[in-house]
């Protein structure tokens, strides 16, 4: 004999879930807090590669707050966010890997052939 349910379905079988507008005023907070101090480094004069790594930085905590909460992917299936990240993390690392090797090409060629180009 099949079992009947009764009453309301759950929650979370309705139309959408709702996520507290708190979470997205946090982070917008956050957003603001990190685009005010890339701005910092600009206006401190800062440079080299202090400079480059404070804007990379904040760039990245930026962008990870946006696909994390803006996108949804903080609730999704895990497979979902590997099937979205891995591909970028795959080919910079492969960029990574060809920019090492193309290092090594031009030195090679600077001290065997007298000459880089």
């Amino acid at each position: 004999m099949p079992i009947v349910e009764d009453g309301p379905p759950p929650a979370a079988h309705e139309a959408g879930e709702q996520h507290p507008i708190r979470v997205y005023l946090v982070v917008w907070g956050y957003l603001f807090v990190l685009s005010t101090m890339s701005y910092l480094v600009d206006y401190f004069h800062l440079q080299g590669t202090l400079r480059w790594t404070l804007i990379i930085l904040f760039m990245l905590l930026k962008a990870g707050l946006i696909v994390s909460i803006f996108m949804h992917m903080a609730w999704e299936r895990l497979a979902l966010v590997y099937a979205i990240l891995v591909p970028p993390l795959a080919l910079g690392t492969l960029v990574l890997l060809m920019s090492i090797e193309s290092g090594y090409t031009f030195w090679t060629r600077v001290l065997f052939l007298g000459g880089g180009g």
